[in-house]
């Protein structure tokens, strides 16, 4: 439960530090945190992409155990954008629609047993 208050505070720290800029660009953005609950590393590669087939993010990184790790993604104004975070033996997949969501916060927790994704839409246009 905890856990759960601390990200919702992360998310509107991140508004309030961006809107300004947020509101003359018309991108819509990406907030995602990978929390590795595994005993070893793990990699991960992220991917973001349109439903025309725009790449907005393809990259890779490594999470520690017990670890938590935050992405940032500008994005699109319009259409279906997709996010895959993905590992060696699981993958999480969400989604949102730019043209009604401009600010979009997502979780991917990674246990030994399961896959576990959260999302909402943060700001609407």
């Amino acid at each position: 439960m905890n856990r759960r208050y601390f990200l919702a505070g992360t998310a509107t720290t991140a508004l309030a530090g961006c809107a300004g800029a947020f509101g003359t660009t018309k991108r819509s953005r990406l907030d995602l945190t990978v929390q590795n609950d595994r005993a070893d590393q793990i990699t991960v590669r992220i991917t973001v992409s349109d439903e025309e087939g725009t790449m907005y993010e393809d990259a890779s990184d490594r999470i520690d155990s017990g670890v938590a790790r935050a992405f940032e993604v500008i994005a699109g104004t319009e259409g279906r954008h997709e996010v895959t975070v993905s590992g060696e033996d699981w993958r999480g997949q969400l989604a949102w629609h730019a043209d009604t969501c401009a600010l979009f916060d997502g979780t991917v927790r990674v246990t030994p047993e399961s896959v576990e994704v959260a999302s909402e839409c943060i700001e609407q246009r």
